[in-house]
């Protein structure tokens, strides 16, 4: 069903319920630090908040092109999202505080930045809400402030398309994952580039242990050369790298296309991923997991 936002028990994979509203494909979904709303973005052409508990969509917020990041501060007060460069419309970062009701009720941002160069493909929220993370398409790292919206701190270490930023459990580090076929490791503050994890295929999705120095990566080819690939390559495995040597110590098989999405749960004891295939799975780890000693 297109459009649709589900949430589920990750424990039994039951249905809890569905947030109805949107007309087109969801790109992004956040949850507060409370789990009291969810703010999603869809190319529908908007961003939409709701109460995660009922489900009632509590404000829509309407933009000129599709809506392909979003998330909450810190706080849960001020909300960012960025829009796409399409129909002869530049790419915005626009940020919201929802304290402020007139700013949601007359769809006026309070800061709006206007992205010239390549469009933002992912984005986050950096330590304690002072600035945003964003990822583009030609590959650069952008961190801006959130109270000036000025550019901090400018990097360019991918060469091709930034697919997803994920950050560590302290917010200190984050990992990026992108077409040219690796996932790097940064520090949060200064953007320096610290470690890099190399594959044969583009990088969807990368995601960090909570409480191991691991690190999951998920991808495959583009959508379109799936068809042409046998699924035994196992090109289609999420694979797990050691976070300090850089080294694959791990595979898991499953998915039938590439994977779109990894994240770890927050006790560090499982992990999912979402795939082209249409199906998200859930992996808990073994008891080996949590004794294995990477030999260096």
């Amino acid at each position: 069903m297109l459009g649709i936002v589900n949430v589920w028990y990750s424990v039994n994979g039951e249905r809890l319920g569905t947030y109805m509203g949107h007309t087109g494909a969801v790109w992004c979904v956040d949850a507060d630090w409370d789990t009291k709303h969810v703010l999603t973005g869809s190319a529908d052409n908007s961003c939409r908040l709701w109460d995660c508990e009922t489900g009632k969509q509590l404000a829509l917020l309407k933009t000129n092109s599709a809506v392909r990041t979003c998330g909450f501060d810190f706080g849960g007060n001020i909300i960012m999202f960025s829009t796409d460069k399409q129909m002869g419309y530049q790419c915005f970062v626009s940020f919201f505080d929802l304290r402020d009701p007139s700013q949601i009720d007359n769809n006026e941002p309070y800061m709006k930045i206007p992205c010239n160069d390549s469009k933002i493909t992912s984005a986050v929220w950096g330590p304690l809400g002072e600035c945003i993370i964003a990822g583009h398409e030609g590959g650069e790292l952008n961190q801006y402030s959130a109270k000036s919206g000025e550019v901090l701190v400018n990097v360019k270490e991918h060469s091709r398309q930034i697919n997803d930023i994920q950050l560590s459990r302290d917010m200190t580090m984050f990992v990026t994952a992108s077409k040219d076929n690796t996932a790097k490791l940064f520090d949060s503050t200064t953007l320096e580039h610290q470690k890099t994890f190399r594959t044969e295929r583009p990088v969807n999705s990368a995601a960090l242990s909570p409480n191991y120095d691991h690190v999951v990566l998920g991808g495959g080819q583009e959508a379109m050369d799936v068809t042409t690939t046998s699924t035994r390559i196992g090109k289609f495995e999420a694979r797990f790298f050691h976070l300090a040597f850089e080294e694959e110590f791990g595979r898991v098989k499953g998915h039938f296309g590439p994977i779109n999405s990894v994240a770890f749960h927050p006790d560090g004891k499982s992990y999912s991923s979402g795939g082209e295939d249409g199906y998200v799975r859930i992996h808990y780890f073994d008891p080996q997991y949590f004794e294995f000693e990477f030999e260096a």
